[in-house]
């Protein structure tokens, strides 16, 4: 804001924008462990003077001593930009400092008046004008550095014109500027987190259903199953909850308001007379069988994940212990949770406006807290719309606090902005609009505004084809698994799958709703996983190929490239050398064929050499030349090429072809 009072001091450099910045520096921008913050700023300063700049950053709270420094280049119309690395994990800070370089500017009005040929007098006069600019650099230098300010001080008194145009004064006067009347922008915040929450692959599964001979599997016999998850080359294993489940109104097969004898219940219908959200469900063993389940976890490799809901079942000891946290009716009794046509009457909605608020909000921070202290670092939050969004935003940064490294994925299906503002609010990662695209339009739309505006600064997209809540109605084929499962997989650097029904194609639809007949979420399940039309094989290809590939580990770089044929969809990442093109048919009935138009720029190829096509599901090879390339894809074969091109020489080239 500009005050109308005489200012205490002021600075001739007037700092207009600094970018990267969501909504003005309200919220951070977010970045992991060594990836790049590239710094622009606009900047201006009365007359014609030469403006120096640089962007100062490093960890949140450090004292200002601390901080590092790199020089901002002009690039012209005003603008300035540099570059620096984000590290370590949790909160950085950064801001942009200009100022009046005296010396730059003295400078370059020298030589000026050498060019026109300015006679010995004046240039003389100059040359002490800048020696005294010298004086104030060298009583910053030290050793070396400020000997040879010293000697260039004394060349200048002795009229020297070369010596003030030689690179190593510009150097050195630059490095030593004392920087005096430099203005300085607002502090901007980074959230620093672990690669993994920008590149990752999610594996949900429910272990009850993996006991024997059909009975309520525990913690110990989902631990078996982990190997499966592993040799298909997930990251992260996702689990649904594992509390107690409620008994009053608890839910029946294919969501029956009543439930049958021995029928489980909704794992979301979260406590009971065992327990709450610091339990684990009897059934599932207990916290020792979990703290095993998280040990071979561990020596497999594998992040879990664990659901976080915040919800009570009728039987939670919440209800009993605090029925004020819950929203009264006037009768007194508690409204179960809505969400038309759905009906969740085994679930309490929790009132976050209670009038014992900080208390709720203290003990529901402790359960994430309960669950890291066990070795949890990663959440799946359902439903975080539902809550209050100042909880989110005190909630995360209070826990970062003690567990900087902890990793939360949002499942808010709502409007745009509000799941942007939770995304601002602290979320890692987002459930996104993937599922429900269909066309070549809706895909280059909606990623050119995920990865192409503001919302890529704060905002990581987790790419899922399906949930135990969601079956959409694209997957009814064999070849629309196949094509949904490279899409997510390659269009997101982080996606997941809900499996074995994924993999196992499992869409039969329900009458009522968008999600699977005889749903998991209310009965225990039993999977085939030796069934030999399983997709697992090509899952296990398609996480390879993530991992070996870093230009899918990102999503900035993601460039849509012209096809005609509206039923096929091209797009690249590159990152250096690493060049990934992936077209996909999106019809998967029929045969779709056309001819791609690279932009060969975006890809660094060049237009007159031929270059290798390696598909890197079937291992084929093919010689490709300038910008027109022909493809045809089968969706009764493969709806998809992952293709990584390479000029020839850098490819282990093997054959020659005409087209893919």
């Amino acid at each position: 804001m500009i005050s109308p009072e005489l200012p205490k001091k002021w600075s001739r450099a007037l700092i207009l924008a600094v970018r990267p910045s969501v909504d003005g520096g309200r919220f951070p921008i977010k970045r992991i462990t060594g990836e790049a913050v590239a710094v622009s700023a606009d900047i201006v300063a009365d007359g014609h003077e030469t403006v120096a700049a640089e962007v100062l950053f490093g960890p949140k709270g450090a004292p200002k001593s601390a901080e590092e420094a790199v020089r901002l280049k002009h690039v012209g119309n005003d603008v300035y930009e540099g570059c620096f690395t984000a590290s370590g994990v949790g909160m950085m800070r950064y801001r942009v400092r200009a100022w009046v370089d005296m010396f730059a500017t003295w400078q370059a009005i020298f030589k000026r008046r050498v060019d026109a040929g300015s006679d010995e007098a004046e240039l003389r006069s100059e040359l002490l004008e800048g020696a005294a600019l010298l004086q104030k650099a060298a009583r910053k230098a030290k050793g070396e550095d400020k000997r040879a300010l010293q000697a260039f001080i004394g060349r200048f008194e002795a009229g020297e014109h070369g010596a003030a145009l030689e690179p190593e004064v510009t150097r050195l006067a630059s490095v030593y500027d004392p920087r005096e009347g430099a203005a300085e922008s607002e502090p901007l915040e980074i959230l620093v987190e672990r690669p993994l929450a920008q590149f990752s692959s999610w594996y949900e599964f429910f272990p009850r259903s993996f006991g024997p001979d059909g009975a309520h599997g525990t913690l110990d016999d989902a631990a078996r199953h982990l190997d499966y998850v592993k040799e298909m080359g997930f990251d992260i294993v996702y689990l649904p909850p594992i509390h107690p489940i409620g008994r009053s109104f608890r839910k029946g097969k294919d969501n029956s308001p009543t439930a049958g004898p021995g029928e489980p219940g909704s794992p979301w219908a979260i406590g009971s007379e065992e327990g709450g959200h610091k339990a684990v469900h009897p059934e599932l063993g207990g916290l020792e069988a979990f703290d095993r389940f998280m040990a071979r976890a561990k020596e497999l490799g594998l992040e879990v994940a664990l659901d976080l809901a915040y919800q009570c079942s009728p039987d939670h000891p919440y209800v009993k212990e605090h029925p004020d946290w819950f929203r009264q009716r006037p009768d007194g009794s508690i409204r179960y949770a809505e969400n038309p046509p759905k009906k969740y009457q085994d679930i309490y909605p929790i009132d976050f406006e209670s009038a014992d608020w900080k208390n709720l909000w203290q003990e529901l921070r402790s359960v994430v807290a309960f669950w890291a202290e066990r070795g949890v670092r990663t959440f799946r939050v359902d439903n975080p719309h539902t809550k209050a969004l100042p909880f989110w935003g005190w909630c995360f940064a209070s826990l970062r606090q003690d567990y900087p490294d902890l990793i939360f994925l949002s499942e808010a299906f709502t409007r745009p902005k509000q799941m942007y503002a939770l995304a601002k609010l602290g979320f890692s990662q987002s459930y996104t609009y993937f599922t429900w695209r269909y066309s070549k339009w809706d895909f280059e739309e909606y990623l050119t505004e995920l990865f192409h505006t503001e919302v890529a600064e704060f905002y990581r997209p987790s790419f899922w084809p399906n949930t135990p809540d969601i079956l959409p109605p694209y997957l009814r084929s064999r070849a629309s698994f196949q094509a949904r499962l490279v899409m997510a997989a390659t269009m997101s650097s982080s996606y997941g799958l809900y499996g074995p029904a994924f993999e196992l194609m499992d869409n039969e639809p329900h009458e009522l709703r968008e999600e699977n007949k005889n749903n998991e979420k209310y009965e225990l399940k039993r999977w085939n996983l030796e069934d030999p039309n399983s997709l697992k094989p090509l899952i296990t290809r398609v996480n390879a190929i993530r991992a070996e590939n870093p230009a899918l580990h990102g999503n900035r770089s993601l460039r849509f490239h012209r096809l005609e044929n509206d039923q096929l969809l091209a797009y690249s990442k590159r990152e250096g050398d690493n060049r990934i093109l992936v077209v996909v048919n999106l019809d998967d009935q029929h045969t779709q064929a056309g001819f791609v138009e690279l932009d060969l720029g975006a890809l660094e190829l060049s237009e007159h050499e031929p270059f290798v096509a390696h598909d890197l599901l079937t291992d084929e090879r093919y010689t490709w030349e300038g910008r027109r390339n022909f493809v045809q894809l089968d969706p009764h074969h493969l709806p998809a090429h992952i293709l990584r091109l390479s000029p020839r020489g850098d490819d282990d080239y093997a054959a020659r072809g005409r087209a893919v």
